[in-house]
């Protein structure tokens, strides 16, 4: 990690374990938090999509942060700061700032299929907290597209400093890379990993090291230094694991394959269901498949 870009490297989008009555197991968090950085992971991102962040309480969500940020130091945490309203994303951006965090995250105005100028009077707003803002680009869920050129403007006008790059289209990292070679790129779907180190991305805003973080690191690693005979070979075992963290049961997807790896995995909460038991046996089979090659 640099001091001054705490994005960099492996950020783990980190999975929130629950108890059995759906309340949030804070002490369990803060290990996980301190297991994901000693097994080679830069830092965490909390509240975001897959840290359940819309069914949490403010409370809760202020705990998560507040739980991150004891165990691992808060230039390691870059919290999730997704609201409804623009107001609501900066006091969440504050809160992240008085915790002692080093960034945040933020998706676009998620209430509606927001327009150009909409776009930036969020961004503005909430970096007026004055925390480096990561933006988060995916389109699937929002319906707001941060295309190239919009990235740009956002950068020119010092609201973003990088990207979580969502939309599954590694094309776009090239134009980002022309139109505003000083935004970092952070990979943000796990299953276009080697796609977007070899087009120059600086991080990875990851899901499965939730569950395998030291073969997940040891990729990433192996990805940005052009390492291509050790990165083909993990990316091809871990793929059929990596390409849940594209899928809507994302979250569910991840936290059976940390039941099966030994950590709390455990419920979601609701809307969110269990997975189908054909997703469930698929999930497990390719877990299981990756432990028993070592990549625990």
């Amino acid at each position: 990690m640099t001091d001054h870009r705490p994005w960099r490297g492996v950020l783990v989008a980190t999975a929130l374990p629950l108890n059995d009555d759906l309340s949030v197991d804070h002490d369990a968090y803060a290990e996980h938090c301190a297991w994901l950085v000693a097994n080679g992971c830069d830092g965490v991102v909390p509240n975001g999509s897959l840290g359940e962040y819309q069914v949490l309480t403010p409370e809760e969500r202020t705990r998560v942060v507040e739980t991150a940020v004891a165990a691992i130091g808060g230039e390691r945490v870059m919290p999730g700061v997704a609201a409804y309203g623009s107001a609501e994303a900066r006091r969440w951006a504050e809160q992240a700032r008085e915790a002692g965090c080093g960034a945040v995250m933020l998706l676009p105005p998620n209430a509606y299929r927001a327009d150009e100028r909409s776009v930036l009077a969020h961004y503005a707003e909430v970096a007026r907290a004055g925390l480096p803002v990561v933006a988060y680009n995916n389109p699937v869920d929002t319906k707001v597209d941060l295309v190239p050129e919009l990235l740009a403007r956002l950068h020119g006008e010092g609201y973003v400093q990088g990207v979580k790059e969502f939309s599954g289209d590694v094309r776009r990292a090239y134009r980002i890379a022309e139109l505003a070679p000083e935004l970092d790129l952070l990979i943000g779907a796990d299953d276009v990993l080697l796609e977007l180190a070899i087009a120059g991305a600086k991080g990875w805003v990851a899901g499965y090291p939730n569950a395998l973080p030291a073969a997940c690191v040891e990729l990433y690693r192996a990805a940005v230094a052009g390492d291509l005979a050790t990165a083909d070979r993990l990316y091809r075992q871990l793929h059929p694991l990596l390409r849940w963290d594209s899928k809507v049961e994302f979250v569910q997807a991840i936290k059976v394959s940390m039941d099966i790896a030994g950590r709390h995995g455990g419920p979601c909460r609701p809307p969110r269901v269990p997975l189908l038991p054909a997703q469930e046996a698929a999930v497990r089979a390719a877990t299981e498949k990756a432990l028993a090659a070592g990549l625990a």
